[in-house]
């Protein structure tokens, strides 16, 4: 076949992305804290944008110069796919029509654990200061060695050593650093990193520098005089203990149930993880973009948390003052440049607000039963349904929900809380959503009896006489999402307990 030149005219469709379009869609999966500081940012490095203070945005409304405007950026975000554009959730399986559709039980199906997600209800009485004392920020872990360090009797080879081995403790208090990187690092021997080690871990607190849990509880143990050959031998495995299998550790110990009981007590008793009790980085709390509350019509109504909104303004005044003034090219279209990109980027802002709270009456809507009667009324929903019915593109309501929270009368939530994977009903009834499933084998685990520990087999029957077709190793999956042990060591944690003396 002879190699020729031609030329051909093809047609097609493509997606460009300006970068006012990547700026709007970057906005949209931006957090409450993450916008506060892009916005701070566009202020200092626009001279045309300043605050607006002066009363509260209602991007809701919009005035009738302002809706062409962003005519253009609402055909974007409705009708093309920016699936592709850094998609936070695409590996969200359980957010996709497709994912509702596979067959129960599938293992190649990822879970997704919201067993983690509390409400943020009110407080107890009396621990008003409760709060300040979490977000307070004291004295770190790091910082209370290195006073030590600073009066400790330390030759400087040995305190350069030290200052490594400080450098290489977490928060929780663990050596996560390999001794013999530290000593080639240093051109120094085994014998001094061991050496200084043995100081280290004479620091306050006692247990500090350990390199495992095991050596952690050893220190203490030591410290109170308990570390004999019987808990020695119990701390190489721990693997037993976690397990509250009392045979084996009988067996390895070589001592009887009762010791075992003992020695167990005695263990529970230490601290696993000494420094949380230092100060870490403060606590950042989650703040609401959106509010839900009951209206007096019985309905529910939602609005944008106004306080995380930012509120800027195009100075066009500042910028025709200027404009007069200036003569070279480059200064002209500096300030056009600046004067297009503050007004898209209020636009943009104006459109994000409007879309969270599209998205959000929606979400409310699909899932008023939840509102209403709790997780067991959760309904299956991914992100295709909303997108339906909002006419908007799924990976904008992907982007939308990402780093999203809700406050409702049951507490605060993440968006996509509220997405969760479809679980067929055994006579083709409506089907079940997955956390409300996952809330009731949680249930079933914490109403057992000491002498009816249910097996996965008995939760499964229990379920599908309750009307949900689920298979054995999907419960196995959400119970050790919970974080819930077998029934083998439910039973024998729950023996255990029993045999336990009582305290006097």
């Amino acid at each position: 076949m002879a190699i020729s030149q031609r030329l051909e005219i093809r047609q097609g469709q493509s997606l460009v992305m300006t970068p006012q379009l990547q700026q709007a869609i970057k906005l949209l999966q931006l957090s409450n804290l993450e916008l506060t500081a892009y916005v701070e940012q566009e202020l200092e490095r626009n001279p045309l944008l300043e605050r607006d203070d002066a009363a509260p945005a209602e991007p809701e409304r919009q005035t009738e110069e302002a809706a062409p405007a962003n005519e253009a950026l609402d055909t974007a975000l409705t009708r093309e796919d920016f699936s592709k554009a850094e998609d936070m959730d695409a590996g969200r399986d359980d957010l996709y029509p497709d994912a509702s559709s596979r067959v129960e039980g599938d293992s190649s199906q990822p879970l997704t654990d919201w067993s983690t997600v509390r409400s943020s209800g009110p407080r107890l009485e009396g621990d008003e200061d409760g709060l300040e004392n979490l977000l307070g920020s004291g004295e770190s872990l790091k910082d209370h060695l290195l006073d030590q360090l600073a009066i400790a009797a330390l030759d400087p080879e040995l305190r350069l050593i030290c200052l490594s081995l400080i450098d290489a403790v977490d928060e929780t208090g663990y050596l996560r650093g390999d001794l013999a990187e530290v000593a080639e690092r240093l051109g120094t021997t085994m014998e001094h990193v061991h050496a200084v080690l043995d100081v280290l871990q004479g620091f306050d607190p006692p247990v500090v520098a350990a390199r495992d849990l095991a050596e952690c509880l050893a220190i203490q143990l030591r410290a109170k005089d308990r570390f004999d050959p019987a808990m020695e031998m119990m701390l190489a495995r721990l693997d037993l203990v976690a397990r509250r299998d009392i045979n084996g550790l009988s067996s390895t110990c070589g001592v009887d149930h009762d010791d075992i009981n003992d020695m167990i007590a005695e263990i529970r008793a230490l601290t696993p993880k000494p420094g949380l009790a230092f100060g870490s980085e403060p606590v950042q709390p989650v703040v609401p973009d959106v509010f839900v509350r009951e209206g007096p019509d019985g309905g529910w109504h939602v609005e944008l948390n106004g306080d995380t909104l930012p509120r800027l303004l195009v100075n066009s005044r500042y910028y025709s003052k200027v404009s007069k003034e200036a003569r070279e090219k480059d200064a002209k279209n500096y300030l056009t440049d600046c004067l297009n990109n503050a007004n898209w980027l209020v636009k943009s802002l104006d459109q994000r607000a409007r879309t969270i709270l599209k998205v959000a009456t929606e979400l409310v809507r699909q899932q008023d039963g939840f509102l209403t009667y709790g997780v067991r009324h959760l309904r299956p929903l991914n992100l295709r349904t909303i997108a339906d019915a909002i006419t908007m593109h799924e990976s904008t309501v992907s982007r939308v929900t990402s780093n999203k929270y809700i406050s409702t009368p049951r507490g605060v939530f993440e968006m996509k809380y509220f997405f969760t994977a479809a679980i067929q009903s055994v006579n083709g009834a409506e089907a079940h959503s997955a956390e409300s499933v996952r809330d009731r084998i949680r249930e079933m685990i914490d109403n057992e009896g000491c002498d009816e520990i249910l097996s996965d087999d008995r939760i499964v029957a229990l379920l599908t006489a309750d009307g949900v077709n689920i298979a054995r190793r999907t419960v196995a999956k959400y119970r050790e999402a919970m974080r819930i042990p077998s029934s083998v060591e439910r039973r024998r944690l729950k023996s255990s307990e029993i045999a336990a003396p009582a305290a006097p």
